[in-house]
């Protein structure tokens, strides 16, 4: 018998609110350090956030830089 493991494909967006536009590229320059692809990472300078595209189990990951950085 075989058995399989299964991959986890579920991604989550995590969205964090900045302050202003130092905070914003501080937290992208974490987030790029730590190995999240530049193409999952998107700074929405309207409504001020900073949005992760991620596979669930690197939220928690993500959510400790935002921290780091007082993102909300």
């Amino acid at each position: 018998m075989e058995s399989k493991q299964e991959v986890s494909l579920t991604s989550k967006t995590v969205n964090g609110a900045y302050q202003d536009r130092d905070q914003a590229k501080n937290t992208w320059d974490d987030l790029i350090a730590t190995g999240i692809p530049r193409d999952n990472i998107y700074i929405d300078e309207d409504a001020k956030l900073v949005k992760v595209i991620v596979p669930a189990e690197t939220e928690r990951e993500v959510r400790e830089i935002f921290d780091r950085h007082k993102l909300q």
